[in-house]
């Protein structure tokens, strides 16, 4: 699939149905709880000290990220990331660039316990590599394309995003499985999507929103009974 053939499928899959920044990009215990979870299942280090992350570095553990013509780097420390953060950040770069004209702003990556500025959660997943943050757009066009690209990506369970208001940025925690095998579904033209199941969900309500079968659905999934669960992934048909 080509460039541009993907920046339209992710705008088109964004434009059916996106929730509210209020309701979808603000900061709860739970999105904290699925940050600590993938961090957890992904058997990560929260790194402490400055030594620690070149240690990490040293090994390819962590990878250099740097700037080039669709994204660049602002105040970052320390300029690494998990490989596959800096996969999610090109992509992304190329993605944003191709939409609005101007390049992605990353203002922080890879921030061990030591370096933490106050105001952070002690849960913070920066020191283990997984998560990177992102400068607000000033252009109310940028800005709705960008929180819609996280949103549909926070619901195929592949990353979990929020709105910080000091100083306006996004933290981005990136799942680096899921979003590995998400990028290689794509590459591949697997015809099908991923979503992340919330509460209050139903199969019918979920079904009719892609507009798809229950059926369709289970068969997808293997499932024997209509009965799912918050933060349950389920398959399905991309949107034709």
């Amino acid at each position: 699939m080509g460039q541009s053939a993907i920046v339209a499928s992710v705008v088109s899959l964004c434009l059916l149905s996106t929730p509210t920044l209020a309701e979808s990009l603000r900061g709860t215990t739970r999105s904290l709880d699925r940050q600590n979870v993938q961090a957890r299942n992904h058997d990560f280090t929260f790194l402490r000290t400055k030594s620690q992350v070149q240690r990490f570095v040293s090994n390819g553990w962590l990878v250099p990220v740097r700037p080039n013509h669709v994204y660049t780097l602002k105040g970052v420390s320390f300029p690494y990331s998990r490989p596959e953060v800096r996969l999610f950040i090109e992509r992304l770069g190329e993605q944003y660039s191709a939409a609005c004209g101007e390049e992605l702003v990353v203002t922080s990556l890879t921030r061990p316990r030591n370096y933490q500025p106050r105001n952070a959660s002690p849960r913070s997943v920066h020191p283990t590599g997984m998560a990177l943050d992102l400068r607000r757009p000033s252009d109310r066009r940028c800005r709705s394309w960008l929180e819609s690209v996280l949103l549909s990506l926070e619901k195929q369970g592949v990353l979990e995003a929020t709105y910080e208001r000091r100083p306006p940025h996004y933290h981005v925690a990136v799942f680096p499985e899921p979003y590995k095998h998400y990028v290689e579904r794509v590459r591949s033209g697997d015809p099908t999507t991923r979503y992340l199941v919330d509460r209050g969900d139903n199969l019918w309500r979920i079904a009719s929103k892609h507009n798809t079968t229950v059926a369709e659905v289970m068969r997808l999934n293997g499932l024997r009974s209509a009965q799912i669960y918050p933060g349950q992934i389920l398959s399905l048909p991309s949107a034709r």
